[in-house]
């Protein structure tokens, strides 16, 4: 039984504190009852506070939360999907557990009376849930192994507040609402904001594969699930390996299709969704339904040919839509809204569009999301690896290289070229944090600073850097591929596309599945050798050989592009105005951060040569955030 939700609640760390009010829990649920529109429910005890809303999928009659063991000494409140929970409830039936309902949910309770905090090492599937232990008085907030759902907390010295979305957190008044200034040079360096801090201070995103117990006045975090790379002694064949790759991707999908409302796939006309529709349509007599989105600019990648051969090839029923520069600049404030952190995600607009559009033929969609972090298909992979060869091959060519560049960027004054400049003569793994690293942090660029003298000085690029500092020190013996791969799934992945994906999809009260990010299936291809996953020039080369015989040549030998949204033209064009507007702001000025000159220089640099439009699109985002969460405005663009 699966629900997609929203939750909340309050544990007030004093027991001998005032009970949790449930006026306040309502309105925490009121914040986010886009994520679960069927029905809701509340739990409080003294000094205990749960919240549930839900979206019903499956056994739709029964299922309310919070729920309760049969004595009422455990209460949950649970977001997300168990797909193995037909064989944990035969286990726990075994033990002499006795099942009111047919959820999903109910096992966790029932696991967690036999097992204690291990039963999450039992769970597969997504999920955020909060489990309170009324004997125990222990409070366990969870998240699964890569973050396919959110869970946020604030921990004061009096209580813990906690929910699927930070507005929930902010609709407690002893919730301050301050901002964390160094977490700023975080974001505009990554363009979105790794490791579990946020832009609130003392709001904090627990960790995937993390799990927090509050018990006597303190919390504890503890992992109790990390990505285990390739030993050489464990090689399997390519031939045995691509086998049980084709397995595991059919059992995975299968296990994903389980629902009693209809379910549709998301298509991007690439080669993981077509993976998953492929697999879907197998496994299924019912008809389903593909969704796709393309764009009114004509200078712009038109995803759409390939859609529409992936749904033609697995007989699915395609629906398509077109969105337009007004329909961007329409939702921009409510991106930022519903994203809650400044996210440099254009294709996230795209997602809220489409979903829309799904959400009026399914309740759930299946998407090919991490493909490219489990079997190596982004480019800058490559690049990198050739990179890092080339400099063990021809040492000498570092220094060379790196004054070619520089010259070379004195002349053409190019974005890119500044970038890759300093990266020659860096060691890995500091220049891969570089990578996405915004290009006016290099001079030489023809832009200057853009911080002004007073922020620049309470910025530490250690502190900027550090999340990502700390993961690589747990893989720094594994190949550069391997260590690449374990940080972007850790960062990237649930920080900036997992966000996308839950906060878009659920602003319009529609389930996301992520089939390709099945644990079992991210351990199978970490336990890989490297070059089954780039193989000389060939990214995800394991991953194409498997899919072969079920995704057309024509999509499986296409270039990547994703959802690829002309928002570069479009805010140099239809949205010049509204952007140069937001960003020489008085009031955005005055905040202190940027130096108006640089900024102003910025946005011709961008409007000349479209070089710089993540950088500028995430100078809008942060203050379009700014106006929302700090200053409480009711934000459009005209």
């Amino acid at each position: 039984k699966d629900i997609m939700c929203g939750i909340c609640g309050k544990v007030n760390l004093d027991r001998n504190a005032a009970s949790v009010e449930p006026g306040l829990i309502r309105a925490m649920m009121d914040t986010i009852r886009h994520r679960g529109p069927d029905d809701d429910g509340l739990y409080v005890a003294r000094g205990v506070g749960l919240g549930h809303l839900r979206l019903s999928i499956i056994d739709l009659g029964s299922g309310h939360q919070p729920l309760s063991n049969e004595d009422g000494t455990i209460w949950i409140v649970f977001n997300g999907e168990i797909y193995n929970y037909r064989e944990l409830r035969a286990f726990l039936v075994g033990k002499g557990h006795v099942f009111k309902t047919q959820t999903d949910t109910e096992v966790i309770v029932h696991l967690y009376e036999e097992l204690g905090p291990q039963c999450l090492e039992k769970l597969r599937g997504m999920f955020a849930f909060a489990l309170w232990d009324e004997k125990k008085k222990t409070l366990i907030l969870a998240r699964d192994r890569v973050g396919i759902k959110p869970l946020y907390y604030a921990l004061t010295d009096k209580a813990i507040v906690f929910a699927s979305e930070i507005k929930a957190i902010l609709a407690d008044p002893a919730i301050n609402r301050e901002l964390a200034p160094e977490i700023i040079d975080r974001f505009l360096s990554f363009l979105y904001v790794p490791g579990e801090e946020t832009l609130l201070k003392g709001i904090c995103k627990l960790a995937p594969g993390h799990y927090l117990l509050v018990k006597d006045g303190k919390a504890e975090i503890r992992q109790y699930w990390d990505l285990q790379f390739f030993k050489p002694s464990e090689r399997p064949s390519l031939k045995d390996a691509e086998n049980e790759l084709s397995n595991l991707l059919a059992e995975t999908v299968e296990l994903h299709m389980i629902a009693d409302v209809p379910v549709g796939v998301l298509l991007s006309g690439g080669v993981d969704s077509t993976a998953v529709l492929s697999c879907a349509a197998e496994r299924t007599d019912k008809e389903i339904s593909t969704f796709t989105v393309g764009f009114s600019d004509p200078n712009v990648a038109d995803e759409r040919p390939y859609a529409r051969l992936a749904a033609e090839t697995c007989g699915s029923r395609h629906h398509e839509m077109t969105i337009t520069a007004s329909d961007f600049a329409e939702f921009l404030p409510r991106y930022v809204w519903h994203m809650e952190e400044p996210v440099c995600e254009p294709p996230a607009i795209a997602l809220y569009y489409v979903s829309k559009l799904a959400r009026n033929y399914v309740k759930v969609l299946l998407s090919g999301e991490g493909g490219d972090e489990a079997f190596a298909g982004y480019n800058n992979y490559r690049s990198i690896i050739w990179l890092e060869r080339l400099k063990h091959v021809w040492p000498a060519v570092n220094g060379a290289a790196s004054w070619g560049l520089s010259q070379l960027n004195s002349w053409v004054r190019s974005a890119r070229v500044a970038k890759y400049a300093p990266l020659v003569n860096a060691t890995f793994p500091d220049y891969y944090y570089s990578r996405t690293s915004t290009p006016y942090r290099y001079s030489g660029n023809g832009i200057g600073e853009l911080y002004s003298a007073d922020f620049l000085k309470s910025i530490d690029r250690e502190y900027t850097v550090e999340p990502i500092r700390k993961l690589f020190s747990k893989v720094k013996n594994q190949g550069v591929l391997d260590q690449m791969l374990y940080i972007d799934t850790k960062t990237w992945l649930p920080d900036d596309l997992l966000i996308k994906a839950d906060k878009m999809t659920m602003a319009n009260s529609l389930e996301l599945r992520v089939p390709l990010l099945d644990h079992r299936l991210l351990e199978f291809a970490a336990s890989l050798p490297p070059h089954y996953k780039l193989n000389g020039f060939t990214l995800k080369y394991i991953w194409k050989k498997a899919l072969s015989k079920r995704v057309p040549g024509r999509i499986l030998k296409r270039r990547k592009a994703g959802f690829p949204v002309p928002y570069e033209f479009w805010l140099r064009n239809n949205l010049r105005d509204q952007v140069r507007a937001i960003l020489t702001d008085r009031k955005t000025i005055e905040r202190g951060y940027f130096q108006k000159a640089t900024v102003e220089k910025l946005i011709d640099a961008n409007r000349d040569r479209g070089t710089y439009s993540k950088e500028v699109f995430s100078l809008v985002a942060l203050e379009l955030w700014h106006r929302m969460f700090l200053d409480g405005e009711q934000v459009t663009l005209h």
